[in-house]
């Protein structure tokens, strides 16, 4: 597996992994298409790709300045639990840091315990919390990780 940055070619492949990871939240092909094309001049989206050439996941990141925001990471259901999600949590990382980030944020479901602990693993901390952040009403917790 290997990750790059995503091109003009990912964006049905990216848009089926939002909608199956977000079906309530997925970017549309279109967002992604203005996204890839770099006229959300912040936002950069990686992809995972295995050995057959198929995207199995992808992470969307905005770099403003000294702050990113991981806006999301997602993987193909059938290919969970294979290191994927963490190898994007490194790109993405590394991607931060090359731009200039000083801190990584993200919110994370407060009833999403493997995600927590996921991030919780790579040394993100909480530093923040939204109630009814989302649209069914749950809370968002915000976590940090400082990268100097």
């Amino acid at each position: 597996m290997t990750v790059r940055s995503a091109g003009p070619d990912d964006v049905d492949a990216i848009a089926d992994l939002e909608v199956e990871a977000f079906p309530e939240d997925a970017w549309t092909p279109e967002y992604l298409q203005v996204a890839i094309d770099g006229k959300m001049p912040t936002v950069r989206i990686l992809v995972a790709v295995d050995d057959a050439g198929t995207i199995v996941g992808h992470a969307l990141l905005s770099v403003v300045y000294e702050i990113a925001e991981l806006q999301r990471i997602a993987t193909a259901t059938e290919q969970r639990r294979r290191g994927i999600g963490g190898a994007l949590l490194d790109a993405s990382i590394e991607l931060a840091r090359n731009e200039g980030a000083e801190r990584i944020l993200l919110e994370v479901r407060e009833d999403n315990v493997g995600a927590i602990r996921f991030y919780d693993q790579a040394g993100f901390v909480e530093i923040d919390r939204r109630e009814r952040y989302y649209r069914d009403g749950a809370t968002g917790i915000v976590l940090a990780l400082e990268l100097s």
